[in-house]
């Protein structure tokens, strides 16, 4: 984020150079060097009102300065030095307070969405359990062959054909003896 040849950490404080760049642009078409006192002017007002902030307005600031220093006419005890609105210390420690107050915002998110995700999972856990019981619970009285009632129903299965067979076994068996009398009777019957 180049702007005037410094780099900024800030994409307003780009935003803040590029408008003093503007500004600079205006004031070097209208400024008139032949007279110094006016410059003078110019450069007063701009430090009376503050209008440059970024180090692009102070080098200007200080071009201007350097010129009015080096005209006879222009007495050096008129020209004000340039403030620096804050200190730079000041400046450093602000910014390493916004870079910390940014990290505990990041790790209050990140808190927060971790808090999410576990009250999800759990909810997620507990349909789950429910889900795996109801099926628990409708295999085990289930009429149909699962696993927790295979043995019961094979053996009832093989009980029922085995019973049926008993019963086919039974009715053959008295075919056999209707016949086996037929037979007799007929074998008696006979001349």
């Amino acid at each position: 984020m180049e702007t005037g040849g410094f780099a900024f950490l800030t994409d307003n404080d780009k935003k803040l150079a590029e408008a003093e760049l503007r500004k600079i642009e205006y004031l070097e078409a209208r400024i008139d060097y032949t007279r110094p006192e006016s410059i003078l002017r110019v450069y007063d007002k701009a430090i009376d009102e503050q209008i440059f902030k970024t180090p692009v307005g102070f080098l200007y600031l200080k071009k201007l300065q350097d010129y009015l220093l080096k005209q006879p006419k222009i007495d050096p005890e008129r020209v004000t030095p340039i403030p620096v609105g804050d200190t730079f210390a000041e400046a450093r420690k602000k910014r390493r307070e916004e870079n910390r107050a940014a990290a505990r915002e990041r790790e209050a998110r990140r808190r927060d969405s971790a808090k999410m995700r576990f009250q999800i999972s759990v909810v997620l856990n507990v349909l789950l359990a429910i889900a795996i019981c109801a099926m628990f619970f409708i295999s085990f009285f289930s009429e149909q062959p699962n696993v927790f009632n295979y043995e019961r129903a094979v053996t009832d299965k093989y009980a029922a054909w085995e019973q049926e067979l008993t019963q086919r076994e039974q009715a053959v068996r008295e075919k056999e003896r209707e016949l086996d009398m037929d037979g007799l009777n007929n074998l008696q019957n006979m001349p």
